[in-house]
């Protein structure tokens, strides 16, 4: 039985996954520091459901708790690591930016320098669609130059890259880092549009739409998501022998085992045409609160998954109102909405 050790096990898109790999036999350790930046109890409660199945085991504590992280992982012996704890968000990033250089660079070498002694067979590590920055040619492929970063959140997913190439050159580490983008569907967290809009419009509140809602976004299923990640577990990257054989369009490093891969739905949604889906399925208008662009915030956001598809045979293809409609099915029961 192979072992995946998960980071974030409690947190929206580490519970899917851990779910969907439990379902197809593997052996998977949580790892969570049940931070508060959102409701505690969601997560605990993610992680409760994941501890039903025999072959799911988790540890509470921070990624900066070196001495923990280290205990654990020695324990476990992961064969796998799928690095997807973090610090998210890219408003908070505005306010709180020291939480993003604890949790995301201090807890991210923390988590290569276990994968480094343990010699794991892939470390597969989170980023993304943000690093793209001020980019403005789409769809984003992974290749493209990203440079220049908009907010501490996106500059820090850009630093773990970073630091993952030079371990997987320096040490033989095979190593993916995965670029989400605006990722959604039930068990989401409360700070994201879709759970704060569904919330607000059955309330009666004012939902925010910034950019008068001229807004686009690549909208992609949980489901779709974890789906990917798990495919590219046996996408192993291998160190070429020289450039040449690295083919058009691969992200892999002419120097290192060492890959990115955009996880996208390969769509682009207007914000406006999202929010008229949302009041569709719920049935009722929304009270719209028309704002100017948020400091940090990009346009639009648009990946080229065509590298996904070469290395798995997969496309995420989840129709937005569909995944829309089954968040909503999941508040409604969760809450008693």
């Amino acid at each position: 039985m192979r072992r995946v050790l998960v980071t974030g096990s409690a947190g929206f898109i580490g519970f899917h996954l851990a779910k969907l790999l439990l379902a197809e036999g593997f052996r998977v350790h949580g790892y969570d520091g049940m931070s508060d930046y959102y409701d505690v109890n969601l997560k605990r409660k993610r992680h409760a459901m994941l501890l039903q199945n025999p072959n799911f085991s988790a540890d509470e504590a921070l990624l900066e708790d070196n001495e923990t992280l280290d205990r654990v992982f020695d324990s476990f012996a992961p064969e796998v690591i799928v690095h997807l704890a973090g610090q998210a968000g890219v408003r908070y990033s505005l306010e709180n930016p020291r939480a993003y250089i604890d949790a995301n660079i201090v807890g991210t070498f923390n988590v290569m320098e276990a994968a480094r002694r343990l010699q794991v067979q892939h470390l597969m590590m989170a980023s993304t669609s943000s690093v793209y920055g001020a980019n403005t040619e789409m769809p984003y492929r992974e290749t493209d130059k990203a440079d220049t970063q908009m907010t501490i959140y996106a500059a820090t997913k850009k630093a773990n890259e970073a630091m993952g190439h030079s371990y997987a050159h320096l040490w033989g580490l095979p190593t993916t880092m995965f670029r989400f983008f605006t990722v959604y569907g039930p068990w989401g967290r409360p700070d994201m549009a879709l759970f704060k809009f569904v919330d607000a419009i059955l309330e009666g509140r004012p939902i925010d739409i910034y950019n008068n809602g001229e807004m686009y976004r690549d909208f992609t299923y949980v489901g779709d998501l974890v789906r990917g990640i798990r495919l590219l577990i046996d996408a192993v990257p291998e160190r070429p022998e020289s450039a040449e054989e690295i083919a058009p369009g691969d992200s892999l490093s002419p120097v290192a085992p060492f890959r990115i891969v955009n996880i996208g739905n390969s769509d682009k949604v207007r914000l406006l045409d999202f929010v008229d889906a949302i009041e569709e399925c719920l049935g009722r208008p929304a009270i719209r609160n028309y704002m100017p662009m948020q400091k940090g915030d990009v346009p639009a956001t648009w990946a080229d998954a065509a590298l996904l598809h070469r290395l798995t045979g997969y496309r995420p293809q989840t129709d937005v109102r569909e995944g829309i409609a089954r968040f909503v099915d999941w508040f409604r029961e969760y809450y008693e909405k």
